[in-house]
C-alpha cells in the first residue's frame, strides 16, 4: 500500500504533466494570420485624432504594385501609387491643382506574408465582430475574424485607425489606371527617403505612414 508522501509526490508529478501538457497544447494552437491574397481590392476608413478619409486599396502582388486612392473628408483626393522597385508616387489629379511627390524607398511593397512572426494576443471584438488579434514589431495591431478570416482593422503605432469596409479577393484594377500622370516625371530624380520613425513626423503624413510601413515590415522578413 502507498504512503501518504508516495501518494503526495504522484500526484504532484500528475499535475505537473497537467499543465505542461496544456500550455504546449495552448502555444501549439496560435492561430496564425491569413496570408493577404495576392490581388484583392478593399475600402478602408482610417481616423487620425479625428481626421478621417476613405481609402480605397487595390493590392497587385504579382504585378509589383500597391494602390491608395485617399479621399479626405470634404478634401482633397490623392493618389498614393507603389511600385515593387521601391517608387512611390503622390498625387493629385483634375479638378485639384496638379502636384505630384516622388518618392525612392529600399524596399518593395508589402509582400502577402508580411505578418509572418507577429506575436498573438488573444481574441477581442473589434467593430462587433470576434477576432484574433497579432502585433508586429511594436508597430502595427492586426484584427482579422476568427470565421472568415479576413481583416477587420488595424491600428498603427501612431494611433491611425484602419476600419475595413469592404475586401473583394481576385480584384485587379485596369492596367490603365496604374499609370503616373506625366507631370511626376518632370523631376530629376525621386526623393530618397529617410527610414527614421521619430523624423518622419515632419514629412507629409501619406508618405510617413506608406515608408514606415514599408521599411518596417519589409524589413524584418529579409
Amino acid at each position: 500500500m502507498a504512503s501518504a508522501t508516495e501518494e503526495r509526490i504522484g500526484l504532484f508529478m500528475c499535475l505537473c504533466l497537467f499543465f505542461f501538457l496544456h500550455f504546449s497544447t495552448s502555444t501549439a494552437e496560435d492561430p496564425i494570420p491569413a496570408p493577404w491574397p495576392e490581388q484583392f481590392h478593399s475600402v478602408l476608413f482610417l481616423n487620425r485624432s479625428g481626421s478621417l478619409r476613405k481609402q480605397d486599396l487595390w493590392y497587385d502582388w504579382p504585378n509589383g504594385r500597391n494602390f491608395n486612392i485617399i479621399q479626405y473628408q470634404l478634401d482633397v483626393l490623392k493618389y498614393d501609387l507603389e511600385w515593387n522597385n521601391g517608387t512611390t508616387f503622390l498625387y493629385t489629379l483634375d479638378p485639384f491643382n496638379h502636384t505630384c511627390q516622388v518618392t525612392q524607398y529600399d524596399v518593395g511593397i508589402p509582400r502577402p506574408n508580411w505578418l509572418d512572426g507577429a506575436n498573438y494576443l488573444g481574441q477581442q471584438y473589434a467593430d462587433n465582430f470576434l477576432c484574433n488579434v497579432w502585433e508586429k514589431v511594436g508597430f502595427i495591431w492586426y484584427y482579422e475574424d476568427v470565421l472568415t478570416k479576413r481583416p477587420v482593422k488595424w491600428i498603427f503605432y501612431d494611433g491611425m485607425i484602419t476600419d475595413v469596409m469592404t475586401f473583394e479577393v481576385g480584384a485587379v484594377l485596369d492596367d490603365a489606371h496604374w499609370q503616373a500622370p506625366d507631370y511626376c516625371f518632370n523631376k530629376a530624380e525621386p526623393e530618397p527617403q529617410i527610414h527614421n520613425r521619430r523624423s518622419s513626423f515632419s514629412l507629409d503624413l501619406e508618405t510617413a505612414i506608406v515608408g514606415d510601413f514599408r521599411w518596417t515590415l519589409m524589413s524584418e522578413m529579409r
